[in-house]
């Protein structure tokens, strides 16, 4: 059983990263990236005397990434409705219009991904793994990182809402029907 006081450092230290890492593989989804977290978290918890020794960051993190590919098994599990505007993005305007608008449109943009592009990136550049880190992550090869990766970029490239192409209020078509 894991040791509470040392849980509760390893969750104090790491679960705003993972939240972060979270909300990027969900394309802002905060409800989903909370959900995908707390399950992270409550399996790290289970297996903590096996892997505190070894980088139990990299076990959440992995943990994280493998249960947002199982995605779609949970949602068939729920009766939410997922929407496509993050209430907090509307609820923040004020001051920090542009960094809100920003944020959306890079969200947007990873919605456009499909989940394992999206996993790749954020892996790759949100939490700075190498090709060889992600694939074993994701139990892929490299060359399928790099493929992935460079799919997902030439996406990125030609996004109109990264480009400034974004309009409030005008819906974005999801290509792969990877929808939030």
């Amino acid at each position: 059983m894991a040791d509470p006081d040392e849980f509760a450092q390893f969750v104090s230290a790491s679960s705003h990263r993972l939240f972060r890492a979270a909300c990027l593989l969900t394309g802002g989804d905060t409800a989903t990236a909370d959900d995908l977290v707390a399950d992270a978290l409550a399996r790290v918890y289970l297996a903590w005397s096996r892997i505190r020794s070894d980088d139990a960051f990299a076990y959440a993190r992995r943990t994280l990434v493998n249960r947002h590919l199982d995605w779609r098994r949970m949602l068939r599990r729920r009766a939410e409705t997922l929407t496509a505007t993050v209430p907090e993005h509307m609820a923040r305007a004020g001051d920090h219009t542009h960094d809100v608008v920003q944020r959306d449109s890079v969200m947007r943009s990873l919605r456009g991904l499909t989940r394992r592009e999206r996993a790749v990136v954020v892996l790759r550049y949100f939490l700075d793994l190498s090709e060889e880190a992600t694939a074993a992550e994701l139990g892929i090869a490299v060359g399928t990182v790099k493929s992935t990766n460079a799919r997902a970029l030439a996406k990125l490239r030609v996004s109109q809402d990264l480009a400034g192409g974004y309009r409030p209020g005008v819906p974005t078509a999801f290509p792969h029907g990877d929808r939030p």
